[in-house]
């Protein structure tokens, strides 16, 4: 608690430089963490086509694949990147070449272990880190983060230094369960008090909506945390399909049920104003990821 609030008032002095320009329009780069409390439930696919409907919009987005050890967004589309942020860290590369460009112009940054090595920069590296991210704060509107599932200290870290935090359910009670339990662990060690909530893999809207309802009913009772609803993701076939294909449903199948859901909670996602969350943007994220051991 006493670290999470620590970190809110440092975001809250540097909302001066990343909240609102002089005419009070909202310019910060967005920082969202989507998680789950299990895995099984399409996060990482889901994840990979709101980046992409994003992008089709207009948006410049940045995807992190934070599954430590574990990433396979590249897989999921098909790409093979060489180079991951450790190799920039260390010198090796720029983060223009560690950066892959994936459908739609979403930019890609892979992981891998090279977060680990955050932790242990020196105070040049630190400085170089700043810098290049002032530049690529720039370029972008909203930086994802597709973190692992469950409560490990890695995704409860990830999730706490973004700003906004998502949660991708299924309909099964273990999901359910799990999605409560995140937001649980999330709200008692970092006090948050607000999450998204996006339904995956659904049959009906309203299976989906009735989900939220038992979420969002237990999370107001016992916690005391809003849950704000994106909206689902309808079960269809061709999104397993377009898994095998490599592609992201939205480009493999543009006009099937689940392309249309994923761009409708985009739209809702990106309308979404930010101006007065109290957590800072991009380099307030990985500031707190450089100066903090996970």
């Amino acid at each position: 608690m006493d670290q999470a609030f620590t970190l809110r008032k440092i975001a809250a002095r540097g909302e001066e430089d990343e909240g609102t320009a002089p005419d009070g329009t909202c310019h910060n780069v967005r920082v969202i963490a989507v998680t789950s409390g299990k895995g099984g439930v399409g996060k990482t696919n889901t994840v990979a086509n709101i980046s992409v409907a994003l992008a089709q919009m207009g948006k410049r987005v940045l995807l992190l694949d934070a599954d430590l050890g574990l990433g396979n967004l590249d897989i999921l589309l098909g790409l093979a990147p060489k180079y991951n942020i450790g190799h920039f860290l260390r010198g090796e590369k720029t983060l223009d070449e560690v950066i892959v460009n994936g459908p739609a112009g979403v930019m890609i940054l892979p992981a891998s272990s090279g977060l680990t090595e955050l932790t242990d920069l020196a105070a040049e590296q630190r400085l170089a880190l700043d810098a290049h991210l002032e530049e690529l704060a720039e370029r972008i509107d909203i930086m994802i983060i597709d973190t692992a599932a469950g409560i490990s200290d890695n995704v409860l870290f990830f999730n706490m230094a973004a700003q906004e935090i998502v949660v991708v359910a299924s309909p099964e009670p273990t999901s359910i369960t799990d999605a409560y339990a995140m937001m649980k662990v999330m709200h008692k060690k970092y006090g948050e008090r607000a999450f998204k909530l996006l339904v995956n893999s659904v049959k009906s809207r309203q299976e989906g909506m009735e989900v939220y309802r038992k979420l969002s009913l237990v999370a107001a009772k016992f916690l005391n945390v809003s849950v704000d609803y994106l909206g689902c993701v309808l079960y269809d076939e061709n999104v397993q399909n377009s898994v095998i294909q490599q592609r992201a449903v939205l480009e493999a199948f543009p006009s099937t049920m689940a392309s249309v859901c994923y761009r409708e909670i985009a739209k809702g996602l990106s309308e979404l104003s930010v101006c007065n969350e109290l957590k800072g943007g991009i380099q307030f994220f990985w500031r707190k990821m450089v100066g903090s051991g996970f």
